[in-house]
């Protein structure tokens, strides 16, 4: 009698712990499954950024979208005073508000390791895709001081920032995300204030900003799997009461 006691009360714990570290994994991989289905690639998504980097492009050579542009440059230098250089320092406050969030308790979508690694891949797309045109368009600056206006870094990197804040925290606030869109597009004015870009510029380096953080968030999971791959052990832990005919006591077990 005893001896069936206590194997009921073995086996009965170790179904138990058993059953809860199944359901921890069931849960992690469910939440897993669920953000990766909310990054999945939407071509409706490519829409707004297609459209505006399509818009840079062709005014690199339409006499029209030129002649916008020109406007636009001689109203600024007939109300512009002074330089604001604040533009060198907003590109990066979207993707810093990121990190400030989480630093004070509201956390987003991602941890920080995760979301650095996706603001990373978003950079180095960016960043790619910014210098390459640079290179082969060598549009003049609005002010003649050099030949690579085109398309606007500072533009793109501050809309890279925007559109992370917003994939972060749309789902706590979609004021966190409109906040980094509106001081994105003061990042944009202010090249075009300090005859630094021209508005198909700004257009075009917006489109390259949201586009690259977009694909890094949607090639993310194929990153982490591939090059990021966790190298962490899963354990479970068992704790079993046991007796003996004479002794009563717990039994500890851990597997690695």
């Amino acid at each position: 009698m005893k001896a069936i006691l206590q194997k009921t009360i073995l086996y009965g714990a170790l179904i138990v712990s058993f059953s809860l570290n199944a359901q921890q994994t069931e849960t992690d991989s469910i939440q897993k499954q669920v953000i990766n289905k909310n990054l999945k690639f939407n071509y409706k998504q490519l829409i707004i950024p297609t459209v505006l980097i399509g818009y840079g492009v062709i005014g690199i050579e339409s006499d029209g979208l030129k002649f916008v542009n020109s406007g636009i440059k001689e109203e600024v230098n007939e109300n512009i005073d002074e330089k604001i250089t604040i533009d060198d320092f907003s590109q990066y406050l979207p993707a810093a508000s990121v990190y400030g969030l989480n630093a004070v308790g509201i956390k987003g979508k991602h941890n920080f390791k995760d979301r650095t690694i996706i603001l990373g891949t978003s950079y180095l797309l960016m960043s790619a895709t910014v210098l390459s045109l640079k290179s082969i368009t060598k549009v003049e600056r609005p002010d003649g001081s050099a030949f690579n206006s085109f398309p606007s870094g500072h533009t793109a990197t501050a809309f890279a920032g925007a559109e992370f804040l917003w994939q972060e925290y749309k789902d706590v606030s979609v004021w966190y995300g409109i906040s980094g869109y509106i001081v994105a597009a003061g990042t944009g004015a202010f090249r075009i204030y300090n005859d630094k870009h021209w508005l198909t510029d700004v257009v075009a380096g917006a489109g390259i900003g949201i586009l690259s953080t977009k694909v890094a968030y949607w090639i993310n999971p194929f990153i982490q799997e591939k090059i990021f791959k966790s190298k962490e052990k899963k354990t479970t832990s068992i704790m079993a009461p046991f007796y003996n005919g004479k002794q009563l006591g717990i039994g500890f077990i851990k597997t690695f």
